[in-house]
């Protein structure tokens, strides 16, 4: 007696968790730059501002990979 799987699903892209998780980046980001730049912390402003820059390239760099059609 042999029990019957059925194949595995295909892997898939986690673009859309991706995609979630820039811009709560971009969002979070955004409120401490502005808090630290209020609080006269430049430095940690400027950090911010950065991590800023690079969420928001992923973002849009997953976006256009989910508007090409891959799956996730």
């Amino acid at each position: 007696m042999s029990d019957y799987l059925p194949p595995p699903a295909p892997p898939r892209s986690a673009l859309t968790l991706r995609l979630w998780l820039a811009a709560f980046g971009l969002v979070f980001n955004s409120v401490g730059a502005w808090l630290a730049l209020r609080a006269d912390l430049v430095w940690l402003g400027v950090l911010f501002l950065l991590l800023v820059a690079v969420c928001l390239v992923d973002f849009a760099w997953v976006a256009r990979r989910k508007r090409r059609g891959e799956p996730g």
